[in-house]
């Protein structure tokens, strides 16, 4: 069974207004982008010019945001734009998915800063153009409907540009920050070719940054920029089908931060609280490991994964809960089997199961722990007994 696959080649780099028109240019219908963008409460502030465009003998299309009036560009807060998407009432797909690439540029302006991620508040990326950019860039992979993503290697450009910062090198601050997991290529054009924009796109569509194996294309689309560089300023959108590459995605990539401390002065009965709160706090993972110390003090050291939008929460739990002064932080890659979280219902009630996806196709699973042990208070029967009866259940019903 095939998959429906996009392939960015980004050899010119990535903004917001290439990415529109390279959508339009493979399929996306203008009059569905254009009716699903005049649902935005900014409607009026706004009119999308699309049209031929051209660069060094390739034509594709060329899209423009021209603001209606000379608005003074606002800065937003990450709570703005998420109200301004909602009340759009765009599918949940969209939304979420808008809401993800301006995420990942708040995430990367909050570490620039030093700073949270609430505090942030947009600049560039936060005017109206940049928020036609971004949900336009979700309605029109929405429209796609593709299961799997690839990217080339990304032209970031060189030189210096001027952004909020002042002069900055390129790439931009946020951009160098949003493509620190991708390959990107240097000084290949001379100017800045991919956006903090382009770079949240492609942090929020691509799943893999490589080129796609047997991939059998349909349609092949241009978004043509507004500069002109050594090479034609414009992105390459390739969309079509590659084979069932469950065996190629299964593992999947997720970056956090880990945090470790070592404590050697706090009661065992207080880790229970801290831990719980913690979570509550969005860490992904606690756990404790005992160790010895210097002079053989026996200590614990506890650690926890935390995604780096709520590191700052999850540290400010850390040293109010506990006695730690310090803790260690660093950025690790977490790779996971694909999972799904599924509800069996067997004769004995529902029960909650986690399923994984093995490289090979395969699947195993694990029953909740505390169903099973609800079911076996409720019967009247010891733990094993109860795992047993219902495993062969979960078995069959997931076979």
């Amino acid at each position: 069974m095939a998959q429906r696959a996009l392939f960015y080649e980004c050899f010119a780099g990535i903004a917001g207004d290439m990415h529109l028109g390279a959508l339009i240019d493979v399929g996306v219908p203008a009059e569905h982008l254009v009716r699903e963008l005049n649902r935005l409460e900014l409607a009026p502030e706004f009119e999308l010019v699309i049209e031929p465009g051209k660069k060094m003998g390739i034509t594709g299309t060329r899209v423009a945001v021209r603001l209606v009036e000379d608005i003074d560009k606002p800065h937003r807060h990450l709570s703005t734009i998420k109200g301004i998407l909602t009340r759009a009432g765009y599918p949940p797909r969209v939304e979420d998915l808008a809401v993800s690439m301006f995420t990942a540029i708040a995430v990367a302006e909050a570490k620039i800063h030093g700073t949270t991620v609430e505090a942030i508040h947009f600049h560039e990326v936060g005017a109206t153009d940049s928020i036609v950019d971004i949900a336009g860039a979700a309605i029109g992979i929405d429209y796609l409907d593709i299961d799997v993503a690839y990217s080339s290697a990304v032209e970031v450009g060189s030189g210096m540009v001027r952004c909020e910062h002042g002069l900055m090198p390129v790439p931009a601050p946020a951009t160098a920050e949003i493509l620190k997991n991708a390959p990107c290529r240097y000084a290949g054009v001379d100017g800045e070719a991919t956006t903090p924009t382009g770079a949240a796109i492609l942090a929020s569509v691509v799943d893999r940054f490589e080129a796609p194996r047997d991939l059998t294309a349909t349609a092949v689309g241009y978004g043509i920029g507004h500069r002109d560089f050594t090479v034609p300023n414009a992105l390459r959108l390739t969309l079509g089908n590659v084979p069932d590459a469950r065996a190629d995605i299964a593992i999947e990539t997720e970056t956090n931060i880990e945090v470790e401390c070592n404590i050697d002065d706090m009661t065992p009965e207080a880790f229970g609280p801290l831990t719980e709160n913690l979570f509550a706090k969005g860490a992904k993972d606690v756990f404790l490991t005992p160790i010895v110390m210097k002079k053989s003090r026996p200590a614990t050291k506890l650690s926890l994964l935390v995604d780096e939008a709520r590191l700052d929460a999850v540290l400010a739990e850390l040293f109010a809960g506990s006695t730690t002064i310090g803790a260690r932080t660093r950025q690790v890659t977490k790779r996971m089997l694909p999972r799904e979280a599924r509800t069996v219902t067997t004769s004995l009630g529902d029960i909650r199961v986690k399923v994984v996806t093995l490289p090979d196709g395969s699947r195993r699973w694990k029953p909740e722990h505390d169903d099973i042990a609800a079911v076996a208070e409720r019967q009247g029967t010891d733990y094993l007994t109860t795992r047993a009866a219902l495993s062969r259940e979960i078995d069959a019903a997931i076979e």
